[in-house]
């Protein structure tokens, strides 16, 4: 499925009710003393994380969004209803940034609420202003204006494994071969413009878009395709052996995490050579000792995503590892 990761809402939460002036109504005694109640408050606003990862499509045709205003106060001292509160949900992992006043509303656990705007308060009925020497009070006061404010909502995928590699590596190929996504694919730069996720046995999976040179300091998509890689568990490294240079390749990729920082270069990385049906043996072995020498570690597998007991045996190493991790 593709992925929406980042939309813009307007948020308002709900205005406080009015204080009214009203008089007790007594035989004989048609204003009788102050009994003006006093507004509801404002229904606030919450945040709340899900677990579906999809969620932002409900966001795609409706911007703008309100809590409910508190009602006006009534007779006999009787305060006004307050304002529903509005609860609107998000997936875990979304930044919610108040564009307004920067502050940024984390959600990363299923369930939790999080306050992001106030209702406005309810105001003062006549009743509030009475006093000895003030014994038919006609003040009042309206309600306060509840906050509102235009919000940034980004995603940041929390996924078991994140494919990252240079574009046109095969990350979209490998992610359908080991689940049932159906992740665009093509030999061509940024196909994926957005990520993609596929379930395997349990574990999410997410296709990264390919990082080009440069994408740390924001060339090319850099920003919005990184960020996806910070809350991810583990990296496989796509390295395509079609390219003259997978060594060179596997360094640019690296070199990019470390420059963006936020922990990239500190996750765990497992290294794939894909497209192992395009070299020999030896050439395959040249690429592995390659690869190896530049990474520094020996996780580092190869497969060819249209051989099915290429793709079985990957796919068995892979949850192995997940299980024990």
């Amino acid at each position: 499925m593709a992925l929406i990761d980042e939309v813009q809402l307007h948020i308002a939460a709900g205005n406080g009710g009015d204080g009214v002036v009203r008089w007790r109504s007594e035989k004989f005694r048609p204003k009788g003393g102050p009994a003006g109640g006093n507004g509801g408050d404002g229904g606030d606003v919450y945040a709340e994380a899900v677990s579906d990862l999809a969620y932002l499509d409900f966001y795609l045709h409706k911007k703008d969004f309100s809590a409910q205003h508190g009602d006006a106060g009534g007779n006999n001292n009787k305060e006004g209803k307050n304002g529903e509160p509005l609860v609107l949900k998000f997936p875990r992992g979304t930044l919610l940034t108040n564009t307004e006043t920067g502050q940024v509303f984390d959600l990363g656990t299923v369930g939790e609420q999080v306050l992001i705007l106030d209702g406005g308060r309810g105001g003062l009925g006549n009743d509030h202003f009475k006093s000895s020497t003030n014994t038919t009070p006609m003040e009042w006061t309206p309600g306060t204006p509840g906050a509102e404010a235009n919000f940034t909502v980004e995603l940041k995928l929390f996924a078991d494994v994140g494919f990252v590699g240079l574009p046109s590596a095969g990350k979209s190929t490998l992610l359908n071969a080991l689940t049932n996504a159906k992740s665009k694919v093509g030999a061509y730069h940024f196909t994926t413009l957005d990520p993609y996720l596929g379930d395997m046995h349990g574990y999410i999976l997410a296709d990264i878009p390919g990082i080009i040179s440069g994408a740390s300091s924001g060339k090319g998509l850099g920003f919005k395709f990184l960020r996806h890689i910070s809350r991810t568990e583990t990296l496989v490294h796509v390295v395509g052996l079609d390219s003259e240079t997978p060594a060179q390749d596997y360094t640019t990729i690296r070199t990019e995490l470390e420059n963006y920082g936020e922990g990239l270069e500190e996750k765990t990385e497992i290294i794939l050579l894909s497209k192992n049906d395009l070299v020999d043996d030896e050439m395959l072995q040249d690429a592995k000792e390659q690869v190896k020498k530049v990474s520094q570690h020996d996780r580092i597998y190869s497969m060819n995503a249209f051989d099915d007991e290429s793709i079985k045996e990957f796919k068995k190493e892979l949850i192995k590892y997940l299980e024990n991790k």
